[in-house]
């Protein structure tokens, strides 16, 4: 199915209707069948005649095959377009499944395939509100919808009738003159269906459909509850506040005071200004107060509370994947990665582990020495390193060690040079052109920019960037599609869009950003990159396994501090000057500092999220179990996870990164590896290597094995031994 389909035959959203193959010359099963399609074709009416007054329902229209009319919707519009959508796909499905014909991989695939059009369209704009323009309305919106949702894909994807012809397909896939790309479509809709509970007997398929509805509706309550402790602020109203904030960095918490009605600064409790703040304050207490209020989001006991959310997620993932079969909800999970079991994750991540916590308490001792030396020189009380304390004295070791500043970096990453740059390489890499075209297209709100997406001068996509952070747009950053390339349907302008949460430059001033935030950008864009050149010849085998979606943005990566950007690219904002030869000197010399900190912060996240999992007693307890986790895995005391539990949305938000925060890791062993195959062919821009990358890789979105994939461009199995160098540990060697 061109959208529901191949979404969420991985996701479990999967449940069942009456009628067989076998009844079909059952008088009574024929003439329900028929009183079935006389209500679809009902149904199928009043549908067109809800396109004809609803914005959302309407076909785009204008530039690129037709774009998404952003101006003309409002959130009001979107349960109709809901009821509308569904119509549509059930009809379509009844109309496929009733065929009387035996099953063709043409008869039968082929308009699976094509199915479900009107949600093509529905499902980005409810996307669009949900996570870049949420409010209370949209909020409510969002937790009727997502359980209505779940239980109609459900039943939809349980029907009998649809694993059966599936099934007879993939008995006979080898003699019906199909190709490679038709046989493997073939076998990962039917093995999916299978892991997802489409052989289950009708006593249980109800149960699974009751556990995926009320989970669907749990994790609206989650992203909810998080996405509202982050709009909270804490308010500053004296200079002395400011004390160590970079002059960029104050001018936007004025700005964000200004939109909030008040006077003096305000910082919102998100991670993009959580970080500068931590990093730059040289007010202890304050650094105290803003980490203390980041760290607890979601776990303050009060209506914004997850933990009792998060026990009961637990609890119903648990029940499923036992009624699917599987061991736990890690095992259900990753049976369908490159991983494949939750033993070979784990086993990656203590590869790294160790050699992390190790190098904390190196730059924990580091730390602590200047800490004690200001507080013997005058400047201070003594105190012991605390969470709050790691990123700033972190920066002040960085200062000591490499004589490397962040505030005297920063200057030359401008947030638009660095778009710049970035499209710039695409271009060099891959042969793809960005040209902005802000104001000819429709926006959802006006900090989008829009740029038109060519390669070998054929216009191939519509690129939609949401880089500042404000109230209602969820934290972090993102990546996704409005419309992806189908060959089937003939769509071949991808309509991309990238989301970041960068803190916008005060009035008249010039975004800056770190390297972090640079990082960021260009990973994002990576997977940019990875769907504007992808072009699988099925919808269903576009979307690639979750242990490798994210290598094609970490990969992305590395050119950021390659020489040609940054003497291109990174420029002062005030002089235009590039960035001097000895500070990159000084940058690389230090690349491997802090990577204790970026690692364990990481990690630690990581296998927490396997460990509770990976286990068939569901935790109740969520914060005794984080806490009491964490000291068996020897967590250092001056660190927190980059995501504690209560408010961790990779894996409470939805099943998409459950049992599988890992896959960051996995991905970036073979980023690693692939950064290391430029390196050894002769450099970053080597073009023998990035045809292969971008032809073996990125192009082929999951035709053929990802593993296979990666062992065809490299010549074996990714090498953990890259990702620890490059990271500055012990290889074993």
């Amino acid at each position: 199915m061109k959208y529901a389909f191949t979404l969420l035959a991985g996701s479990s959203m999967l449940a069942g209707c009456a009628t067989t193959m076998n009844d079909r010359d059952d008088p009574a099963a024929m003439a329900q069948t028929a009183l079935e399609a006389a209500t679809q074709a009902i149904d199928t009416q009043n549908a067109a005649n809800a396109m004809s007054a609803n914005p959302v329902l309407a076909e785009w229209t204008g530039p690129y095959d037709g774009v998404p009319q952003w101006d003309a919707y409002t959130p009001d519009q979107l349960p109709q377009a809901f009821d509308a959508g569904m119509a549509e796909v059930k009809a379509e499905y009844e109309t496929i499944l009733s065929n009387p014909a035996t099953p063709t991989f043409d008869n039968f695939v082929v308009p699976l395939e094509k199915a479900g059009e009107i949600l093509g369209r529905v499902y980005p704009v409810y996307g669009v509100y949900t996570s870049n323009l949420s409010n209370p309305d949209v909020r409510a919106i969002q937790a009727e919808w997502s359980p209505k949702l779940s239980a109609f894909f459900s039943e939809l994807n349980l029907d009998p009738r649809l694993v059966e012809k599936y099934k007879y397909l993939y008995d006979n896939r080898a003699t019906m003159g199909l190709d490679a790309k038709q046989q493997r479509l073939i076998e990962r809709a039917y093995d999916g269906l299978k892991r997802d509970g489409a052989l289950l007997d009708a006593a249980k398929k109800p149960q699974l459909i009751a556990l995926s509805t009320e989970l669907a509706g749990l994790y609206s309550d989650f992203s909810n509850k998080v996405l509202a402790d982050e709009e909270t602020y804490i308010f500053l109203d004296s200079a002395d506040d400011l004390a160590g904030l970079p002059a960029s960095f104050v001018a936007s918490l004025k700005k964000a005071a200004e939109e909030q009605g008040k006077s003096g600064w305000a910082l919102k409790n998100t991670r993009s200004v959580m970080q500068p703040f931590m990093e730059n304050s040289t007010r202890r207490d304050l650094r105290e107060k803003v980490y203390k209020a980041y760290s607890n989001r979601g776990d303050n006991g009060d209506a914004n509370d997850t933990n009792a959310t998060i026990a009961q997620i637990l609890k119903l993932r648990q029940q499923r994947a036992e009624l699917l079969g599987f061991r736990t909800h890690a095992d259900y999970r990753m049976a369908d990665t490159m991983a494949k079991t939750p033993d070979r994750a784990m086993d990656l991540m203590m590869k790294v582990w160790p050699a992390a916590v190790a190098r904390v308490k190196e730059e924990v001792a580091d730390m602590q020495a200047l800490a004690d030396a200001d507080a013997k020189a005058g400047k201070g009380a003594k105190i012991t390193i605390a969470p709050w304390d790691y990123r700033f004295y972190a920066e002040k070791v960085r200062k000591q060690k490499y004589d490397l500043d962040a505030a005297a970096i920063k200057p030359y990453f401008q947030l638009d040079k660095m778009i710049a740059a970035m499209f710039d390489s695409a271009n060099r890499l891959y042969g793809l052109s960005f040209t902005e075209n802000t104001g000819t297209v429709p926006v959802f709100h006006p900090d989008v920019r829009t740029f038109e997406v060519r390669r070998d001068g054929k216009v191939i996509g519509l690129h939609y960037l949401d880089n500042y952070a404000r109230s209602g747009k969820r934290s972090g950053a993102w990546a996704t599609t409005y419309r992806s390339r189908d060959r089937l349907s003939g769509d071949d302008i991808v309509l991309g869009s990238n989301n970041n949460n960068f803190v916008q430059g005060g009035e008249g001033e010039p975004t800056l950003i770190s390297i972090d935030d640079a990082s960021t950008l260009f990973h994002e864009f990576g997977h940019a990159i990875d769907y504007y050149l992808t072009d699988a010849a099925y919808p269903s085998l576009a979307g690639t396994p979750r242990d490798f979606v994210e290598y094609p943005s970490q990969v992305n990566e590395n050119w950021l501090m390659t020489p040609y950007v940054l003497q291109n690219y990174a420029l002062h904002y005030q002089t235009g000057e590039p960035i001097p030869q000895a500070l990159i000197d000084k940058i690389e010399k230090s690349s491997t500092f802090n990577q204790g900190f970026e690692t364990v912060e990481y990690l630690s996240s990581a296998l927490i999220d396997m460990k509770l999992h990976n286990r068939t007693t569901p935790v109740t307890d969520v914060d005794a179990f984080e806490r009491d986790t964490l000291t068996e895995l020897g967590m250092p005391k001056e660190i927190m996870m980059r995501h504690r539990l209560p408010q961790f949305n990779h894996l409470f938000s939805s099943d998409a990164y459950s049992a599988g925060y890992y896959s960051y890791l996995w991905s970036e062993t073979m980023d690693a590896d692939t950064w290391a195959a430029f390196e050894e062919a002769g450099g970053p821009w080597d073009t023998t290597i990035s045809r292969r990358f971008r032809d073996l890789l990125l192009v082929t979105g999951n035709e053929t094995d990802r593993a296979e994939a990666y062992r065809a461009f490299r010549g074996r199995d990714p090498d953990v031994k890259a990702l620890l160098e490059r990271r500055g540990f012990p290889t074993g060697k």
